[in-house]
């Protein structure tokens, strides 16, 4: 029978990682909604508000599920590691509760104009509500980051009677790691939305949707997507310096480095063996994990001998990481691909589209796969260095736990596939819809102005 702790831990991997899915999404898909408004109020073209109009439901579906499971997540610290808040608890708490009064007020607050008050005020009064919602989506993610980012490099604290105190927020909130988290994050967000987009709008179009919007948002991500993953590459390499200096043991597991050396390899392919503490059927590139770390070929790694009892499991550290980074370039592929063909030839090719499809949710597997390196990359620490998992984890019985692990599984599984599915079955609704009449200078007609945005006036603010 698996013991307590690791049943919780399974739980709480399960929790965050079906939570983590939805708020990916909402943190940049919010600034394109924001950016569809703007340029509605630039331009003038309705095309926009179709735009706006369709993936707004998208972002309000997302931001449901998101909502709802962070809720369930945040129970468990009380349930499976109450040792957590006893002990750090006054740096938790304050943190978590800033997010909710920075964040979740401000969209709580003017999500409902958002959502439904398109006709109700005016289109200056509904851009201003969808971009404190999109502020507050990303105020959330710096409280919650933060925290997490606490957690891995503490600073600013003190320890009295085995209870943890802050000394210095500035030292905790921007402790060491913390920049490089905040943005690896946000510009996950940022592609993981922009493959959504990329996907449920090559969908569209392949199934014979001829409209303006799914084409505008087609190519507006793709060229976004093409920028900002080799932006995400360069973070993740000052970000990976910065682990390398304060978590040194998650970079030898990530790297599958078990002695000390200089020139390390960089291992495309490899068995960790954690019994006899080595590697089997390595396959690797000289010299590079050692220039990829210390930007010197003969840089010296600390291997994981130099942390017996106190690094991480090597296999999902290891594995989870070259996850992430093969996702990545095949994401980077795909961007640059689709970029050029609608750049050269204004259009996609179908074959394209399929594999731009395909790549729709390929964002929560880069993520999830980096979530990984990072959380299990910190064991045997809740607290790196300060407070392990076992002396935080609850003492109640396996089997209450396995039932509640079981009941969560099966729940979001099924939340999982009905979002995926609606999803996609918005997009093919949308597809079937009449395209705007246009006149023989190719402008829409029975248009109204951008001042006057009910949703039943005309066929052309229907589609989206």
């Amino acid at each position: 029978m698996i013991d307590t702790i690791m049943l919780s831990r399974v739980q709480f991997a399960l929790n965050i990682s079906f939570h983590i899915l939805f708020p990916t999404i909402t943190i940049a898909l919010c600034w394109a909604l924001l950016f569809f408004k703007i340029r509605l109020h630039q331009t003038g073209d309705e095309v926009w508000m179709r735009c706006y109009r369709f993936w707004v439901k998208i972002f309000a579906l997302t931001f449901a599920l998101g909502v709802v499971s962070g809720i369930t997540m945040s129970f468990q610290f009380g349930t499976n590691w109450p040792g957590f808040m006893e002990k750090a608890g006054n740096i938790a708490g304050p943190l978590l509760g800033y997010e909710v009064l920075t964040a979740f007020f401000l969209e709580a607050t003017f999500l409902g104009v958002m959502l439904f008050g398109i006709d109700r005020v005016t289109p200056r009064m509904h851009t201003i509500a969808t971009a404190i919602v999109a502020l507050g989506t990303t105020a959330s993610a710096f409280w919650i980051l933060a925290l997490n980012s606490w957690m891995q490099t503490p600073t600013g604290f003190e320890i009295r009677d085995g209870v943890i105190f802050p000394v210095d927020w500035w030292a905790v909130i921007f402790n060491p790691s913390f920049p490089y988290r905040f943005f690896h994050m946000l510009l996950a967000s940022l592609i993981t939305a922009c493959f959504l987009l990329m996907g449920v709008s090559a969908y569209r179009l392949l199934k014979g949707d001829h409209k303006p919007a799914p084409r505008i948002t087609l190519k507006l991500a793709a060229m976004v997507a093409a920028v900002a993953v080799p932006v995400q590459i360069f973070v993740g390499d000052l970000h990976g310096l910065n682990t390398l200096e304060h978590q040194p043991a998650k970079v030898a597991a990530m790297e599958g480095v078990w002695e000390t050396e200089r020139g390390a390899d960089l291992l495309l392919f490899a068995l960790p063996d954690e019994e006899k503490r080595e590697n089997h059927f390595e396959v690797g590139i000289p010299n590079m994990a050692s220039w990829i770390l210390t930007h010197d070929a003969n840089g010296e790694i600390k291997g994981l001998n130099e942390f017996k009892g106190e690094h991480p499991p090597v296999a999902p550290v290891f594995w989870s990481f070259r996850v992430m980074v093969g996702t990545g370039l095949l994401m980077l592929l795909i961007a640059w691909a689709l970029s050029w063909q609608l750049w050269r030839k204004g259009e996609a090719s179908p074959l394209l589209l399929r594999a731009t499809v395909a790549m729709s949710f390929s964002g929560w597997l880069a993520t999830l796969a980096g979530w990984y390196v990072s959380e299990i990359g910190r064991q045997p620490f809740l607290v790196q260095g300060v407070l392990t998992t076992s002396e935080a984890a609850t003492t109640i019985h396996e089997g209450n736990v396995l039932f509640s692990l079981i009941l969560y599984a099966v729940l979001y599984g099924g939340l999982l596939v009905a979002y995926i599915h609606t999803v996609f079955l918005m997009a093919r609704k949308s597809a079937k819809l009449e395209a705007p009449n246009t006149n023989n200078s190719g402008i829409e007609t029975g248009v109204r102005s951008q001042w006057d945005l009910t949703p039943n006036s005309t066929q052309a603010n229907k589609g989206a």
